[in-house]
């Protein structure tokens, strides 16, 4: 077992790699009542086209992350339904699905050894039927509809239609009514097969449980098992052109009031590793300088009620893709995507003022120390640090060591108008 320390947070990981691959990492943290653990596969809703080893490319439907997260849940003839397993040991169990992971996860204040093997038993345990794959299929598709109407969905999944051509972020992480039905029991165990072995996963828990117990219970757990060698996994995408997919989309849905947003599209996406989160930490924080509710340009916007309390912002980055995120609900998204732009070239211009400098870079380092102290989160942090190459302990360095002359260069080069869309979702015009 590895045991690493981080003096300048004062934490402790504990961390061992399985004979079978699996990675098992636990954050003690003796004070704190709450245990949180994730385990969570390197795979995600782009993950369409792929071979193992020297096997043959294979491309399935879009939508199969997720469709296997929702199955996951099915047990067996003989097994407890999985929620009541968890909650017969006080834990409150979920799941999720991303551009680039699936994660399982629980919380619990006791009986923690029981919920950290439920956890890895029924996640190690698929039962897929040609039933209920079928069944499912109508269950998603409800809730590809629920989405399809909701405006603040459509809204932001719009803008990143407009953003990319090729890479498949761009495709709904639930998929579509069409792809699901392509979806069969066959493909289902392919891809969990592939992307479900223990050396594509990682089991993080943080709380007060001894990280030893926790380690060699998960050791043993995983001894009785058997898993088949599994060869590289490859990845394939199609090359993203630099140029964004359309500069403007509208979509027309019953609303109160307009929603817009407007997102950047990177057009170097090489990064990864610990570069990628230097490059992430000093976005974000120039985002926040910018767009903030404490910053001037929130201020002006929102005493002219252009913008209100719905208002955001977030940089999502990638090796394949970076883009940002900036808008919310407003009586006039033109308006809004002007002053915008206009605040940002003028800032372009003169550069970031130094006190907005010093004073967000604080609230940033405050931010993460304060994460610190939450189970949740840096479980969440952590795993999808970890499935880049990098260190999440790594980011408060980061934030300590960024300058205002990385800010500065950062402000030149994300925003490049050549790579702006907008998606606006409005109510249709009358008649």
């Amino acid at each position: 077992m590895e045991v690493i320390k981080y003096e300048h947070v004062e934490e402790t990981l504990y961390r061992k790699i399985l004979d079978n691959g699996l990675e098992v990492v636990v954050l003690h943290k003796p004070d704190f009542k709450k245990t949180y653990a994730t385990f969570s596969t390197k795979y995600g809703s782009i993950d369409n086209h792929f071979s193992v080893g020297d096997q043959p490319e294979i491309r399935v439907p879009d939508g199969i992350a997720h469709f296997l997260e929702h199955k996951m849940f099915e047990e067996p003839e003989g097994y407890d339904d999985v929620f009541t397993t968890f909650a017969k040991y006080g834990a409150s169990a979920n799941a999720y699905t991303s551009f680039d992971r699936t994660v399982y996860l629980f919380s619990a204040t006791d009986h923690i050894q029981e919920n950290v093997l439920a956890l890895v038993d029924y996640v190690q345990r698929p039962y897929f039927t040609e039933e209920n794959v079928n069944k499912e299929k109508g269950i998603i598709e409800q809730e590809i509809n629920m989405y399809g109407d909701n405006p603040d969905w459509r809204v932001y999944y719009g803008l990143i239609e407009a953003l990319y051509q090729k890479i498949p972020v761009r495709i709904d992480i639930a998929g579509t009514v069409e792809s699901i039905y392509k979806i069969d029991k066959d493909t289902l165990y392919r891809c969990y097969e592939t992307f479900y072995h223990p050396q594509n996963m990682l089991l993080f828990v943080v709380g007060h449980e001894s990280p030893e117990k926790i380690i060699s219970l998960v050791e043993e757990n995983q001894k009785q098992k058997n898993f088949k060698p599994l060869g590289e996994i490859n990845r394939y995408f199609e090359k993203e052109p630099n140029e964004v997919a359309e500069k403007r989309k509208i979509k027309h849905l019953p609303v109160s009031m307009p929603k817009v947003m407007m997102g950047f599209k990177e057009k170097e996406v090489n990064l990864s590793g610990e570069e990628l989160v230097r490059e992430e930490v000093i976005t974000k924080l120039l985002l926040d300088i910018i767009f903030s509710s404490s910053s001037k340009l929130y201020q002006q916007l929102y005493d002219e009620k252009i913008i209100f309390d719905s208002f955001g912002f977030e940089y999502n980055c990638s090796p394949l893709y970076s883009f940002s995120v900036i808008g919310g609900d407003t009586p006039n998204p033109d308006l809004l995507v002007t002053k915008v732009s206009d605040a940002i070239k003028e800032l372009q211009q003169k550069g970031i003022a130094e006190t907005d400098f010093e004073r967000v870079k604080r609230k940033k380092v405050g931010n993460y120390l304060r994460m610190l102290n939450s189970p949740e989160a840096i479980a969440s942090e952590y795993t999808k640090f970890r499935f880049r190459q990098a260190d999440m302990f790594n980011v408060l360095k980061y934030y300590q060591s960024c300058t205002i002359e990385d800010v500065n260069r950062r402000l030149k080069e994300h925003f490049d108008f050549d790579q702006l869309a907008i998606s606006i979702v409005e109510s249709a015009p009358q008649a």
